[in-house]
């Protein structure tokens, strides 16, 4: 017998099924994740260590190209504007990026560059499950080409004007400069535009726009003090928000859930989705942000967009690697999981 379901998963489930009419703008660093699998074959002659016999090599979007990649698989429609090298890699991203769906011609090519890439080594027994033992990066200098910045504003002028909503997914590499902020920041000022900002290490340089989901590291971070309990958590999240002018603030809190603090809000706490151990947060974050703005555009309130981001976050963490969550999973988890 299926359980009846109730007006919030109803309510829920008809903003996910809303998704596909939504246009996302997404502006940040895209980043090539690439997993390297192999055995351990036996121990070296050369040296204390393992040898590894190469299995497969498998290059997925990341950064702000799996933030769109997670978009699209919700169904959305969505740009990404972003610079890659005219390499392997940056080939390789641009092909995934299209055959899931993602809008490419504002994803610019440039010899300039080299596209940062991530190897994550996994090894194993030839039988068992293969773990992360090593992650060696490839990485440019921060884009600094005037050029390269001029032809990025002005895609996102171009754009921003045909969009629902737009993320900010700045993984420190120089894509996303002060201008571009402040383009933003004018879509949200006068347009009513959500936009949505994951920034690794500058959230503060991100002022004045809608919402941010920072873990609760990055908030440690920005408040240059430890977090040891609830109490604490809310007292300087809500200092961070009042900081940075938001409307809103979800922090995202691993295995603890997440915590949203919104205007006129007492803070609102969502235990964790699915089981507490998970099996990879790798790209984790994107996966959060994406469902939150995503959401947002379907005119969410922010307390049903935070819920539909931890739904997506508890599923997104039990796939290994970088990986994204479709609308289908999305809708099982909503009638299957305990609501918050």
């Amino acid at each position: 017998m299926t359980a009846a379901v109730i007006p919030l998963q109803e309510r829920l489930l008809n903003i996910v099924r809303s998704f596909h009419d939504q246009k996302i703008v997404i502006l940040g660093d895209a980043i090539a994740d690439r997993f390297l699998y192999g055995s351990i074959s036996r121990v070296s002659r050369e040296a204390p260590v393992f040898i590894l016999r190469h299995e497969q090599t498998e290059t997925v979007p990341g950064g702000a190209a799996n933030c769109a990649m997670n978009l699209a698989s919700l169904g959305a429609n969505v740009v990404l504007i972003s610079v890659v090298g005219k390499d392997d890699a940056g080939e390789q991203l641009r092909t995934k990026l299209q055959e899931a769906g993602v809008d490419t011609s504002s994803l610019l090519i440039s010899e300039k560059v080299q596209t940062t890439t991530k190897v994550r080594i996994l090894a194993g027994q030839a039988h068992s499950s293969k773990q992360q033992v090593i992650r060696v990066d490839y990485e440019d200098a921060p884009l600094t080409d005037q050029a390269l910045h001029d032809a990025i504003l002005a895609e996102l002028r171009k754009r921003i004007s045909e969009a629902n909503a737009a993320i900010v997914s700045d993984y420190n590499y120089g894509v996303v400069d002060k201008p571009a902020i402040e383009i933003l920041r004018d879509a949200k000022r006068y347009g009513a535009l959500p936009v949505l900002v994951d920034s690794r290490f500058h959230l503060a340089d991100f002022t004045g726009l809608t919402a941010g989901t920072p873990n609760e590291d990055e908030v440690e971070h920005l408040i240059e003090s430890p977090v040891v309990s609830k109490e604490q958590l809310e007292s300087a999240a809500i200092k961070l928000k009042q900081r940075l002018d938001y409307n809103a603030l979800l922090v995202t809190r691993g295995g603890n859930g997440m915590m949203l603090l919104e205007d006129g809000a007492p803070a609102f706490h969502l235990n964790a989705v699915g089981a507490h151990q998970p099996v990879d947060v790798t790209g984790a974050g994107d996966t959060v942000i994406a469902t939150f703005a995503l959401a947002l555009a379907s005119k969410a309130s922010f307390a049903d967009a935070s819920r539909l981001a931890n739904y997506a976050g508890g599923l997104v963490v039990m796939k290994r690697g970088t990986a994204s969550v479709t609308a289908t999973e999305l809708e099982h988890s909503i009638l299957t999981s305990e609501i918050s």
